[in-house]
């Protein structure tokens, strides 16, 4: 039996990870809301080769830290998110994706668009509504990444096992 996958997510000021949640809570039906704002860079790298996966995040995380833009909002369908820019964040994902050349799962190998989700599993007509209403509202802003968390997919909630800043 293999372990249970690991999600890497990109770790961002405190500041912005409380604005991202606050929008989260806000937007996000309650009983579906198990997890707090985040940015997801992987969806299940292999759990049976957690040293690995932290060795890898280790090393793409020896860089310094950078700003993250976030430049608009995306409909999901179902859901709404906020899109996120960021050259060294497509190039820490890009280093840690080719230590596991061949063995992502199809999510994680169809290419990475980084994003906060901050609604779903809302009706189609509700969340164009919500679409709408924060694009009324939306100016593009930035926050700093500070790192990368690991964390074991436990069938809805995660456990973070690991995190690993950016050097200074």
């Amino acid at each position: 039996m293999s372990a249970a996958p690991l999600i890497a997510t990109l770790l961002l000021e405190e500041a912005a990870a409380q604005e991202l949640d606050a929008l989260r809570r806000r937007w996000f039906p309650p009983e579906r809301n198990q997890l707090s704002a985040h940015v997801t860079m992987f969806h299940a790298l292999p759990g049976e080769e957690l040293p690995e996966v932290l060795d890898a995040v280790r090393e793409a995380c020896r860089r310094p830290a950078f700003d993250v833009r976030v430049t608009g909002l995306r409909s999901l369908g179902r859901g709404v998110a906020l899109v996120l820019r960021a050259p060294e964040l497509d190039a820490v994902r890009a280093r840690i994706a080719a230590a596991f050349a061949g063995r992502l799962g199809r999510q994680d190998a169809q290419g990475f668009r980084p994003h906060v989700t901050v609604a779903n599993f809302l009706p189609p007509e509700r969340a164009r509504e919500l679409l709408a209403r924060l694009e009324a509202d939306f100016s593009p802003w930035s926050a700093r990444a500070r790192g990368v968390a690991v964390h074991r997919y436990l069938g809805g909630p995660w456990e973070q096992v690991a995190e690993q800043l950016f050097d200074a």
